[in-house]
C-alpha cells in the first residue's frame, strides 16, 4: 500500500471514529435534556411503575408531594431516578425540603399544609431489584418501626430515613445490606424512642463509610464500641445524644484506620474521659461535648493529631492546665486546627505565648472554665479568627491592642472576667467584620472611646457591663443599623434615652438598660420582646408594648395604676415584674388574661384592694410575689389551681383568714406569708401535702395552737420561721433532726421557669433584719430556723440545740436570697 493510501485510509478511519464520537456525545446531551435526573428518554419498567404506585398508596401526602406520579414514565416523576440504559429505578429521594421545621412542629400544624410525608412503606420496594439509593428523611412516620425488608434491598448503598419520627426498635435486618456505604437513622430523641439493643448487626455491613445513629436510644448496647470498631472503611461515625452510659475509657486494638468524624457528644455519661480516640490519627473533627467527661488530658495524647481540624470538648468536667493543652496543640496541629471548643469545663492556668501558632485558627471558644492571667499579645498572630470567646473565666490584665489586628473577627466575647485598665477604640478599629461583642469586669473599668467615634462595624449585638460607658448616653450606637440586642448594664450612664435610639425599637429584639441612673420617660410605643430598664430612675405611668414579652421595669421611679387594659394589651407576657415603684390602686382583673405568664412580680408598691379571684386561669403561673403592699381579704381559692405554682411570696400584707386554701399547692417550694393577718392552726397537712416546701416563712400573724409534728416531714426544709405568733405546746424536736437545716437545697425550679433572676425572703435574726439589701456571699447560703411566741411556747431542746422563748435555734448561717 502507498504512502498516500496509507495516509487517506488513516484520516479517512480518524474521520470515522470522530464522527462517531460526535454522533454518541450529541445523542448523549439530547437525552440528558430531554430526561429528568439524566434518565433516557426510554420508559421506565413497567412492573417497576407499578412497585412505585403501591409504594405511593400506603403514603399520606398532604401537601401532594407526589403529584407528579402520574402517566407512564416513572423516571420523570419527582424523586425518581432510573438507569439511563436499562430503565430500571435505582434512586428514590423524597426527603422533605422543608426539613427540621416540619419534623419538629408537625403535631402543631394543620395537616393539610404540611409538607411531611408519612403512613406506612409498602413491601412494594422490594419488585426495584437495582435500587441503590432511598431517602425518605425530615418527614413524618408518627412512630411506626422502620420495616425489616428494607434488609432484603440487597443493591441499597445509601440509605437515609433521618429525622422522620420512626420508633421502635432498630431492625438488625439492616445488617444483610453489604453494599451499603451511608446509613443515617438519626432522630429527634423527644419524639418516638427508636431504640437497638445491640449492635453487633453492624459487623455485615462491611462497606459502610458513613454511620449516623444519633438520638437512637443505645442505652442497652453495651458492647457498642467493639461492634463499630468492626469497620476499617468508616470514616464518619455519629452517635449523639444515643445515652451511651458504658464510654470504655482504653480498647486494645483499634480498627478504625479510615475514621475522620467521629461524634460522641450529648450522651451525659459523667464517666472519665475516654482515651482510645486520641489514638486515632486520623481524625479531623473530633466532637465529646455534652457528657459530664471528668479527669484530664495529657498533652503527650495529642501527638498523633496531624490532620485535626476540629475539637469540641465543651459542657464536661475536664480539668487539664489550659496551657499544657495548647502547646501541644501548637505542635503537632498548628497547620491543621481550625476550631478549637473548650467552653463550660474547669480548664486552668494561663493561656500561653504558644497560642499564637494555631495559624489557622478560626474559632476558639473557652468560655465558663477558671482559666486565669492575660491574654497574651500572640493572639494578635491569628488572622484568620472569626470567633473568640473568653467570657466567664478568672482573666485579668489589660486588654492588649493586638486584638485589633484580627480583621477577621466576627465574634468577640470578653465577658465576665477581671479586667483592668481601658479598652478603647485602638482595640476594635480594625475589627471591621465584628457582629457580636461583649466585655465586663468584676471590677470597674473605663470604655473610653470619643464622642465623635465612628465604628468600623456594623454589630448585631453588644453587651458591655461594669464598664463606664457614661454618663452621657453614647452617640455611637446611633450608625449601628443591624444590631438586635443591646445590654448596657451598670456602665454609669445618668441620661436620658434620646429619640433616635427609640426608633431603633423597630428592629430591636432585647434591650437591656438596667442598674444605671437613667432618667426620664419611655415611650408609647416600643416594638422590643425583651425590655430591661430595672434599677434607674424612670418615671411616669407603666407603658403598654404589645409585642414584649419579658418586662422588667422594677426599681424605678413609676406612679399611678397599672394599666387596666394590660392582660389584653400585653397578652404575650411571660414575665412581668413591676416591683420597687410607687404604683397605687387595684391589680386589674385583666391581669389574669396573661394565659402565658410564669413570673408575676408586683412587690413594694403601694397596691390595694383583693388579689384577683381569677388568678388561678393564668395557667402557666410559677412564681408570685405580690408582697410589700396593702393588699386585703383572703388567698383566692383558684391560687392552687396553678400546677406549676412553686414560688408564693404575700408578706406585708393585709391579708388574712386560714391556711385552708392552700391545701392542693402541692407544687410549693416556697411560701411566705410573714407579716399579715392569717389566723387559726399551722395545720398538719402542710408537712403532708406540701412535700415539697423548704422555706417557709410566716412570722408575725395571728396563728394559734401546736406547732405540727408533721413539718418533719419536709426533708428539704431549710427556711422556717413561725416567730411572733400565739403558739402553745412545745417545739417539736423532730425539728432539730431534718437533713435540710445541715445542707443547702437549691430551689428545683422548672426547666421552662428558670430565669436569670434573684428570689428573696426577708429575714430578721436576733432582733435585726435582713432584707434585700442583706450582703452576703455565696458561702453564707445554709441554714435558719426561727421559731417565736409571744405566750405560752414552752423551753425545749431540740437536737441539740438551744430552744428559748423569742430566740433562735442556732441557726448555721443565714440564707437571704437565692438565684435560680
Amino acid at each position: 500500500m502507498t504512502g498516500q493510501s496509507i495516509y487517506t485510509t488513516t484520516f479517512n478511519l480518524t474521520v470515522f471514529l470522530f464522527l462517531s464520537l460526535l454522533s454518541q456525545f450529541v445523542s448523549l446531551e439530547t437525552s440528558r435534556f430531554n430526561s429528568n435526573d439524566g434518565n433516557l428518554t426510554t420508559h421506565c419498567i413497567e412492573f417497576e411503575r407499578k412497585a412505585l404506585l403501591k409504594f405511593k398508596e400506603g403514603l399520606t401526602d398532604p401537601s401532594g408531594q407526589l403529584s407528579s406520579w402520574v402517566g407512564k414514565d416513572c423516571c420523570r416523576w419527582k424523586g425518581v431516578s432510573c438507569n439511563k440504559h436499562t430503565g430500571n429505578i435505582f434512586k428514590i429521594d423524597l426527603r422533605n425540603q422543608g426539613g427540621e421545621y416540619c419534623s419538629l412542629f408537625e403535631g402543631l400544624a394543620d395537616n393539610n399544609s404540611s409538607s411531611c410525608l408519612g403512613g406506612e412503606i409498602s413491601p412494594s420496594l422490594l419488585d426495584l431489584k437495582y435500587l441503590s439509593y432511598l431517602d425518605l428523611s425530615m418527614n413524618d412516620f408518627q412512630g411506626i418501626t422502620i420495616p425489616n425488608f428494607i434488609g432484603s434491598l440487597e443493591k441499597l448503598s445509601y440509605l437515609r430515613l433521618s429525622q422522620s419520627n420512626f420508633g421502635g426498635m432498630v431492625p438488625p435486618h439492616l445488617g444483610n445490606l453489604s453494599n451499603l456505604q451511608y446509613l443515617d437513622l438519626s432522630a429527634f430523641v423527644f419524639y418516638y424512642n427508636i431504640w437497638a439493643s445491640d449492635l453487633n448487626w453492624l459487623v455485615g455491613l462491611s462497606s459502610l463509610k458513613y454511620l449516623n445513629l444519633g438520638g437512637v436510644n443505645l442505652s442497652e448496647a453495651t458492647d457498642w464500641l467493639h461492634s463499630v470498631n468492626t469497620m476499617p472503611s468508616l470514616s464518619e461515625l455519629h452517635l449523639f445524644d444515643c445515652q451511651l452510659s458504658n464510654f470504655p475509657k482504653s480498647i486494645q486494638n483499634i480498627n478504625f484506620t479510615s475514621l475522620l468524624v467521629l461524634d460522641l457528644s450529648s450522651n451525659e455519661s459523667n464517666s472519665s474521659l475516654p482515651l482510645w480516640p486520641f489514638n486515632i490519627s486520623t481524625l479531623v473533627e473530633f466532637n465529646v461535648s455534652l457528657n459530664n467527661f471528668t479527669g484530664s488530658i495529657v498533652s503527650a495524647a495529642l501527638g498523633s493529631y496531624h490532620n485535626l481540624q476540629s475539637l469540641d470538648l465543651s459542657s464536661n468536667s475536664i480539668s487539664s492546665d489550659i496551657r499544657e493543652l495548647l502547646e501541644g496543640l501548637s505542635g503537632c496541629c498548628n497547620s491543621s486546627l481550625k476550631e478549637l471548643i473548650l467552653g463550660s469545663n474547669k480548664f486552668n492556668g494561663k493561656l500561653p505565648d504558644s497560642l499564637g501558632h494555631l495559624n489557622y485558627l478560626r474559632s476558639l471558644v473557652l468560655n465558663e472554665n477558671l482559666i486565669s492571667g492575660p491574654i497574651p499579645e500572640s493572639v494578635g498572630r491569628l488572622f484568620f479568627l472569626k470567633e473568640l470567646d473568653l467570657s466567664f473565666n478568672e482573666m485579668n490584665g489589660s486588654i492588649p491592642t493586638s486584638l485589633g489586628r484580627l480583621t477577621e473577627l466576627t465574634k468577640l466575647q470578653l465577658f465576665h472576667n477581671s479586667w483592668k485598665g481601658l479598652l478603647s477604640q485602638n482595640h476594635l478599629q480594625g475589627l471591621a467584620k465584628l457582629r457580636v461583642f461583649s466585655v465586663s469586669s468584676d471590677t470597674t473599668c473605663i470604655f473610653d472611646v470619643t464622642h465623635e467615634w465612628l465604628p468600623p462595624f456594623s454589630l448585631l449585638a453588644i453587651q458591655i457591663s461594669n464598664y463606664l460607658l457614661g454618663p452621657k448616653f453614647p452617640t455611637w450606637l446611633r450608625n449601628q443599623k443591624e444590631l438586635l440586642s443591646i445590654v448596657l448594664t451598670n456602665v454609669s450612664i445618668s441620661d436620658t434615652v434620646p429619640d433616635w435610639f427609640w426608633k431603633l425599637s423597630m428592629q430591636i429584639d432585647k434591650l437591656d438598660l438596667s442598674h444605671n441612673e437613667i432618667v426620664g420617660v419611655v415611650p408609647n410605643s416600643l416594638g422590643i420582646s425583651f425590655v430591661d430598664l430595672r434599677f434607674n430612675r424612670l418615671e411616669g405611668t407603666i407603658p403598654l408594648w404589645p409585642k414584649v414579652i419579658c418586662l422588667f421595669l422594677n426599681n424605678n421611679l413609676f406612679s399611678g395604676a397599672i394599666p387596666l387594659n394590660i392582660g389584653s394589651v400585653m397578652s404575650s407576657l411571660v414575665v412581668l415584674d413591676l416591683s420597687g415603684n410607687s404604683l397605687d390602686g387595684t391589680i386589674p382583673l385583666s391581669i389574669c388574661k396573661l394565659k402565658v405568664l410564669q413570673g408575676l412580680f408586683l412587690s413594694d408598691n403601694h397596691l390595694s384592694g383583693q388579689i384577683p379571684i381569677h388568678l388561678g386561669d393564668m395557667y402557666a403561673l410559677g412564681s408570685v410575689d405580690l408582697s410589700q403592699n396593702n393588699l386585703s381579704g383572703h388567698i383566692p381559692e383558684s391560687m392552687c389551681s396553678l400546677p406549676f405554682l412553686y414560688w408564693l411570696r404575700l408578706s406585708g400584707n393585709n391579708l388574712s383568714g386560714e391556711l385552708s386554701r392552700l391545701k392542693n399547692c402541692r407544687n410549693l417550694q416556697t411560701l411566705d406569708l410573714g407579716d399579715n393577718k392569717f389566723s387559726g392552726n399551722i395545720p398538719g397537712w402542710l408537712g403532708e401535702n406540701l412535700s415539697l416546701l423548704s422555706k417557709i416563712r410566716m412570722r408575725a400573724n395571728l396563728f394559734t395552737g401546736d406547732i405540727p409534728q408533721q413539718l418533719c416531714h419536709l426533708s428539704d426544709l431549710h427556711i422556717l420561721d413561725l416567730a411572733h405568733n400565739y403558739f402553745t405546746g412545745s417545739i417539736p424536736h423532730c425539728l432539730g433532726n431534718l437533713s435540710g437545716f445541715n445542707r443547702f437545697t437549691s430551689v428545683n425550679i422548672p426547666f421552662a421557669y428558670r430565669f436569670f433572676y434573684i428570689y428573696q425572703m426577708d429575714l430578721v435574726v436576733k432582733g435585726r433584719q435582713f432584707g434585700k439589701c442583706g450582703s452576703f456571699s455565696k458561702d453564707d447560703i445554709e441554714t435558719v430556723v426561727l421559731v417565736s411566741s409571744y405566750a405560752n411556747l414552752k423551753q425545749t431542746k431540740v437536737a441539740g440545740t438551744e430552744g428559748r422563748k423569742d430566740n433562735i435555734i442556732k441557726p448555721l448561717k443565714i440564707t437571704v436570697s437565692f438565684r435560680s
